[in-house]
């Protein structure tokens, strides 16, 4: 009924949660981390939850990965991926699996959660043509810094839809060479809240992942494990700084050939203290995933040394 009736036409965020499944997770981390700086995608199944008491959400049940082509800063589907999805999708539903397609996810590694152009525009067309459509962004690099799941959902607007001022979103750290596609495209989506449910199933996948790698995971340092993501976001912090810097002699500069000394460094300075207090955010976010790194082995040395 609620496809025939299609309310997320009328409502541009008609859809506001997402439940994502233990498995489903696992499979998007290991996919996404197995790329290493190499974007990588998938298709996401599942299906949609109208009468859920946070309203009408969208539920990931399980994922798998398209082959395809991926670079630095983007994945191309080809032909194949395509021919691939839908075969798999029909060889699902033939040994009893009867989740839809409800979306894609990809791997953003080491710059966050967000929608690029690129992004953006796969994801208005499927919405276009395959509602309900959801898009899942996973950072395995940040995952892995601070040992909590770096993860995005997100729908775009329709073309042409101006959403509400709703002030400014939740800050988050992005490479100098991202922030202008990001900051281009920001209107064009909006997030969704994302929430995990375990079944009797993910419980005993997750039982047998422990006693699997329980070894490694305590053997291993992200210290060591991203430690060229720590000096890529060292460097990038220092660039930023000197962008910083010279914004404000510029300015200063201008507001002396205008005449406008006391105006100009007014200006200039209101915009250096919130590029400036955005620099300090990603200062203090660095130095607690270097600290949350060595509180890490101190207490391993304490449990298995002392």
């Amino acid at each position: 009924r609620w496809k025939a009736e299609k309310p997320w036409a009328t409502d541009p965020r008609y859809f506001k949660h997402v439940r994502v499944s233990a498995l489903a997770l696992i499979k998007m981390v290991m996919h996404a981390r197995s790329g290493g700086s190499l974007e990588v995608i998938g298709i996401m199944q599942g299906k949609m939850d109208p009468n859920d008491r946070r309203g009408p959400t969208l539920i990931v049940m399980d994922v798998f990965a398209l082959p395809v082509e991926g670079t630095e800063t983007r994945v191309n589907p080809m032909a194949d991926a395509y021919e691939y999805l839908v075969n798999f999708n029909e060889h699902s539903k033939a040994v009893g699996r009867h989740e839809n397609v409800i979306g894609w996810y990809h791997s953003h590694p080491g710059y966050g959660c967000w929608m690029s152009g690129i992004d953006c525009a796969t994801q208005m067309t499927n919405q276009r043509y395959t509602e309900p459509f959801l898009a899942i962004v996973v950072d395995p690099v940040r995952t892995c810094s601070t040992g909590k799941v770096e993860i995005g959902a997100f729908r775009t607007y329709p073309e042409g839809y101006k959403p509400p001022d709703e002030g400014p979103a939740d800050y988050q750290s992005i490479p100098l060479g991202k922030i202008e596609d990001f900051g281009v495209h920001q209107n064009s989506y909006y997030q969704l809240d994302v929430s995990f449910f375990k079944s009797s199933t993910d419980s005993q996948l997750l039982a047998l992942l422990w006693n699997k790698y329980w070894i490694s995971t305590l053997s291993s340092s992200t210290l060591v494990t991203n430690q060229h993501y720590l000096a890529s976001q060292v460097r990038d912090l220092a660039d930023k700084l000197e962008q910083a810097e010279g914004q404000l002699v510029n300015a200063n500069r201008s507001g002396l050939y205008m005449g406008g000394a006391a105006s100009g460094k007014i200006s200039a300075a209101k915009s250096e203290e919130s590029q400036l207090s955005k620099l300090c955010r990603d200062s203090s976010k660095l130095t607690r995933d270097h600290v949350h790194g060595l509180m890490s082995q101190i207490i391993k040395n304490t449990a298995f040394n002392s």
